[in-house]
């Protein structure tokens, strides 16, 4: 474009040299005619520039750029300007231009020439880069995370969710979106409660909540033990967004339950081991005087009359001394000194098989008895005369609970994965108070009337099943029934391996 010194053109010419990007006039057939300033403070050659095709100063090339490269054609043919993104190096250094065409109309409104502005991103770039591998690798710390990450707008829009908040939840971050608000994580009136925390000085800091227990709820609408970190996020003073950090607890409850349960099995093993082996020196120093006395008490009987009134008072001795030597042998028995002989055995033919050892069968005159037994063999090893005994004292204890009254149910079945094999004894009668649940296993515990019971029935049971590597608990009880598990490792009948 020839300088002309006119006013009217003089004030467009000046406009185009005083352009901040450098830019540059190009013909139809894309001849270079003019640059600005600001293209010769950047390029450094005028002289050298006008009168070549553009294709020819930029890339060196005797071909003009394709169709897909450049959108000079696509200028001319709409009239419109247009930008392109372009990758280039100046000496040997990686750069990156932002290339605007734009149309220069003549009177009739047809395209008589094209502005090039050249605008350097190079920085903005480089800065857009390194915010998408800072972005990225957020994203992968977050999405590493094994605990659950959520990020909502203030109306609980969810914004972010990780992979693993997807798999405590239940929901792909997809499908939440669509349908679902973050107050759908929690019991009705919870995530207020949360936000109340939060806004409130009473913990961490203003916007700040450290782990605390909390129930989340899943797709299923399972309830879910869980823990929560959560913050509000600021805009200076503005709160724009809420974060959650969640925890489940399902994993960490049952090993602490366990733990427990293990806890309480050797305590109650030490207990019942202690006063085993008190309850056999006692019994064996009982015994020998109480032998002595039903021997002379027999011996003073069989010499009186049949009118003598004595007689009558040594038959009360003689019920009495019977009744305490029962109660020693009660005492031999708890404190297992005997010799267990373990042998390999079908649980459903040892458990029909102690039913029929029961001589009470008067207690059972008015009681239901279901056996829910599977075809298949269940084999344990076991000492069996201990087993009968195991499952005598449990059923006789249902049947005082049902007060002779009621259904007796005997389940078996097994757990080939786990190598367990399981007895139930269910009964429906009142059940047992929640206090007394922590001792029903302890010696000389008993709920039944001075004289009915010496409290060792349980004692011996818990003590018979733990020698022979089983354990026994209180599945379930309440006013409708009681039910007690019993397990024991389940035998491979090839192998004889549990």
């Amino acid at each position: 474009m020839a300088k002309d010194n006119s006013k009217e053109n003089d004030w467009r010419y000046r406009l185009f040299d005083s352009l901040s990007y450098p830019t540059l006039i190009l013909d139809l057939d894309k001849n270079i005619l003019d640059v600005n300033s600001s293209f010769i403070e950047k390029f450094g050659m005028k002289k050298d520039v006008i009168g070549k095709k553009c294709y020819e100063h930029f890339f060196q090339s005797s071909l003009p750029c394709s169709f897909d490269q450049c959108p000079f054609h696509k200028v001319i043919a709409k009239k419109k300007g247009r930008s392109i993104l372009m990758r280039v190096v100046h000496d040997g250094i990686e750069g990156w231009e932002d290339r605007v065409f734009s149309p220069i109309l003549d009177d009739k409104g047809e395209v008589a020439y094209l502005r090039e502005s050249i605008r350097d991103v190079t920085q903005v770039k480089t800065l857009e880069k390194e915010l998408k591998e800072v972005q990225n690798v957020f994203k992968k710390v977050v999405q590493s995370s094994a605990s659950g990450i959520v990020a909502a707008d203030l109306k609980g829009n969810v914004l972010l969710m990780n992979k693993a908040a997807e798999d405590l939840f239940g929901y792909s971050f997809q499908e939440f979106v669509k349908t679902k608000n973050v107050r759908n994580f929690y019991p009705a009136g919870v995530a207020e409660e949360i936000m109340k925390k939060l806004r409130g000085d009473d913990y961490e800091g203003k916007g700040k909540l450290n782990n605390i227990k909390v129930d989340i709820i899943n797709s299923n609408n399972e309830k879910i033990s869980g823990e929560i970190a959560a913050a509000i996020i600021y805009e200076g003073d503005k709160e724009v967004a809420t974060m959650g950090i969640y925890t489940d607890l399902r994993e960490k409850i049952a090993v602490e339950k366990k733990l427990k349960e293990t806890e309480t099995r050797l305590m109650q093993s030490e207990k019942m081991a202690s006063i085993g082996r008190l309850a056999a020196g006692v019994a064996h120093e009982i015994n020998n005087p109480l032998t002595g006395i039903l021997f002379h008490a027999n011996m003073a009987y069989q010499n009186r009359d049949k009118e003598d009134p004595i007689r009558e008072d040594l038959q009360y001795i003689i019920e009495d001394v019977h009744r305490c030597k029962g109660i020693v042998k009660d005492l031999l028995v708890y404190s297992r000194q005997t010799n267990p002989t373990k042998a390999l055995v079908e649980l459903n033919e040892i458990v029909v098989k102690s039913l029929s050892l029961i001589h009470d069968q008067k207690l059972f005159g008015n009681i239901t008895i279901e056996k829910v037994m599977p075809d298949e063999m269940i084999m344990i090893n076991v000492d069996e005369k201990q087993f009968n005994q195991v499952v005598i004292n449990l059923v006789m204890n249902a049947g005082d609970a049902m007060q002779g009254k009621g259904t007796l149910t005997l389940r078996t079945y097994y757990d080939r994965e786990a190598r367990k094999a399981f007895l139930e004894v269910s009964d429906t009668g009142c059940g047992i108070p929640e206090e007394n649940l922590p001792k029903i296993f302890d010696p000389f515990f008993t709920t039944k009337e001075m004289g009915k019971g010496t409290g060792l029935g349980l004692s011996t049971v818990y003590g018979i099943i733990k020698e022979n590597e089983g354990y026994i608990s209180v599945k379930k009880t309440d006013n409708t029934g009681t039910t007690f598990l019993v397990e024991f490792p389940l035998i491979d009948p090839e192998t004889k391996e549990s």
